[in-house]
């Protein structure tokens, strides 16, 4: 409790915690995260919803109410955000099956051979210098 309560320790252990990679990535995520939810928020809205509304006859899913005495249940922006959510859970879904198709082709790559040491490469000049002089004699 006496680290809790000194604020140089304090401190330090947020800026340590804070420069962590993982927290760096993180807020990276997360703010990607929040510009991918507005487009696929803005391709629901523009693109998806027209296209129902088409099939459906002119019905906007944003506007579908259910009417209770004096209470109205908006349960069509529960249909729009459902259709938000399963849209951005398939694209993660398939950027996930993406690069794991790409590590599993990397690691079937085999790696290229490791160039040999400049005293190797020396070595066999030397034995094929020789091996060219045994054969003149």
């Amino acid at each position: 409790m006496a680290h809790f309560l000194n604020p140089k320790g304090f401190l330090e252990e947020f800026k340590a915690f804070a420069l962590k990679g993982n927290v760096i990535d993180l807020a990276v995520a997360v703010v990607i995260g929040g510009a991918f939810n507005k487009i696929v928020s803005v391709f629901v809205s523009s693109i998806i919803t027209p296209i129902i509304g088409y099939l459906t006859s002119g019905v906007n899913l944003a506007f579908l109410t259910l009417k209770l005495g004096d209470v109205e249940l908006r349960y069509g922006e529960l249909l729009q955000a459902t259709i938000d959510f399963l849209i951005i859970a398939f694209s993660i879904f398939l950027a996930i099956k993406l690069i794991g198709a790409m590590h599993r082709k990397q690691a079937e790559t085999p790696a290229a051979p490791a160039p040999k040491p400049d005293d190797v490469v020396l070595l066999e000049q030397i034995r094929d210098i020789l091996q060219k002089q045994t054969e003149t004699k």
